[in-house]
């Protein structure tokens, strides 16, 4: 029979190493330190950041994208509704313009008229040479509101500026008369 007693050299040697996966031939888990770890943390931190951020830009361009869009569409709709209403305003300001026109033309008529028939009476009180006046006064009356109602508003206005051009100063007295005339009118023709 076999001796079972194991001399110390033949019995298996127990080893004593530092990690224990070395025994049994496994790969030991490795412990980080605290630095690497915080490290690791940090880089995954700013690698979240950074795909936040990005996921925040691509949103805030789709909706800058959709506000863009959006007043664009509102600045037409608004550049429309100008043209419509200077569309408007223009057509009204032409009615006015030729309805003043007429009553302008229709006064200086009215007005000739008038004072031709009383150069009459201007012969009997003043004398013959005042009544002429008053009839040369009435024909160029009678003749410019003839020429008023013949000629177009674009005729009107070149003839008006044409009037500034040659006598400023007159124009500005004519403007001043005519905007104290039209403040009396407005204004009831009372005096407080």
């Amino acid at each position: 029979m076999a001796d079972s007693t194991m001399n110390p050299a033949e019995a298996p040697k127990k080893r004593t190493s530092k990690k224990a996966g070395e025994q049994v031939g496994m790969a030991a888990p490795t412990v980080d330190s605290p630095a690497e770890t915080a490290k690791g943390r940090f880089s995954k931190a700013i690698e979240e950041a950074r795909a936040g951020a990005e996921a925040l830009k691509g949103e805030a361009l789709e909706k800058s994208a959709a506000y863009k869009a959006k007043v664009s569409g509102t600045t037409a709709d608004w550049v429309d509704e100008a043209k419509v209403y200077a569309g408007q305003a223009k057509e009204k300001g032409a009615a006015l313009a030729v309805e003043g026109k007429a009553r302008a033309s229709d006064a200086l008529g009215t007005l000739g008229k008038t004072i031709s028939e009383t150069a009459g009476t201007i012969d009997e009180k003043l004398g013959v040479q005042y009544g002429d006046y008053a009839r040369s006064a009435a024909r160029s009356l009678q003749e410019t509101a003839a020429k008023l109602e013949a000629k177009d508003l674009a005729e009107l206005g070149e003839d008006v500026k044409e009037f500034v051009r040659k006598s400023p100063g007159v124009a500005i007295g004519v403007a001043a008369i005519a905007g104290f005339a039209i403040a009396k009118m407005l204004s009831g023709g009372s005096d407080d």
